[in-house]
C-alpha cells in the first residue's frame, strides 16, 4: 500500500475519502467532488489504477492502493490520509467486485465468501475507521453504494444481493447509532449504470442490455454521473437533516414493479 506524493490542501477543502475509485461509479464520483473543490483520497485495489486517476485529476489529491477487506491494510491507510490531510469530512463506500451469477447450486463457495467480505465486510472495515475520526471532529458524511438487487429478488445473485442488503442495513443502523455525533449516514441504490464493466458484458454476450433499459420506466442505462451526483448531494450540507436514507437512482426501476 503506497500513497501518492501531492501537495498540501488549502485548510478549507473537505476531505473525501471514494474507494473503488479507478473505474466506473467510484470514479465519476471522485471527479464530481473535485470539481466542487474537495480534496479527494482515491483509494482502489489496484495501486497503479488509482495513482493514475489522482494524476488525471492533478492538484492536491491522493491515491492509495489498498484491500477495504483486509483490516490491516484499512488501518494503515486511515493513519496516512489523517496524517496526510488532518481529516475525513466525507467517505464514499463504493468499493465492490462483480457477482457470480449462476444457479444457486452451482455457485462457488469461495467466490460467495469473496462477495460479502468485499462489499460487508469492507464497508465495516472502513466506515468504523473513518468514524474513528469524524467523531473526534463531530463531523462527517459517510455515503454506501447499494443496489436495486438488494431490494428485488434476482434469481442466480444470491451472494451480492444478500452483501447489497446487507450495506442498507448496515446504513441504517450506523445512521441512528451516531446521528447525535454530527456523523450522518446515507445510502444509494443505483439501478442499472452504463459502465466500462457493462459494455464489456455487453460485447461477450453476458449481459442483454435491452432487457435492463426495457425493464426500467426511463428507457435507458444511468450514466455513472448521475450516481455521483446523488452521493454528492447526500454528502453535501444541502442534506444536512437526512440521515439513515436509501435514495434510489434507477430511473423509475424500483417504482414500477417492472420485472
Amino acid at each position: 500500500m503506497a500513497a501518492s506524493p501531492g501537495i498540501s490542501a488549502p485548510a478549507q477543502a473537505p476531505v473525501v475519502l471514494v474507494t473503488g475509485a479507478a473505474d466506473g461509479i467510484g470514479w465519476a464520483t471522485a471527479r464530481a467532488f473535485a470539481a466542487e473543490g474537495a480534496r479527494v483520497v482515491l483509494v482502489d485495489l489496484r495501486a497503479d489504477a488509482a495513482e493514475a486517476r489522482r494524476a488525471e485529476l492533478g492538484g492536491t489529491h491522493l491515491a492509495f492502493g489498498a484491500d477495504v477487506s483486509d483490516q490491516a491494510d484499512v488501518a494503515r491507510m486511515m493513519t496516512a490520509v489523517e496524517a496526510a490531510c488532518g481529516r475525513i469530512d466525507v467517505l464514499v463506500n463504493n468499493a465492490g467486485i462483480p457477482e457470480q451469477s449462476l444457479p444457486t447450486l452451482e455457485q462457488d463457495l469461495d467466490r460467495f465468501d469473496r462477495i460479502l467480505d468485499v462489499h460487508l465486510r469492507g464497508l465495516f472495515l472502513m466506515s468504523r475507521e473513518a468514524a474513528r475520526i469524524m467523531l473526534r471532529q463531530q463531523s462527517g458524511a459517510i455515503v454506501n453504494v447499494s443496489s436495486i438487487v438488494a431490494i428485488r429478488g434476482v434469481p442466480g445473485r444470491n451472494g451480492y444481493g444478500a452483501a447489497k442488503a446487507g450495506v442498507l442495513a448496515m446504513t441504517r443502523a450506523m445512521a441512528c447509532e451516531w446521528a447525535g455525533s454530527g456523523l450522518r449516514v446515507n445510502a444509494v441504490i443505483p439501478g442499472y449504470v452504463r459502465t466500462e464493466l457493462v459494455r464489456r458484458l455487453e460485447e461477450s454476450g453476458t449481459l442483454d442490455s435491452a432487457r435492463m433499459t426495457g425493464s426500467t420506466p426511463m428507457g435507458r442505462l444511468a450514466r455513472p454521473e448521475e450516481i455521483a451526483d446523488a452521493i454528492a448531494y447526500l454528502a453535501s450540507p444541502r442534506a444536512s437533516f437526512i440521515t439513515g436514507a436509501s435514495l434510489a437512482v434507477d430511473g423509475g426501476w424500483t417504482a414500477s414493479g417492472m420485472a
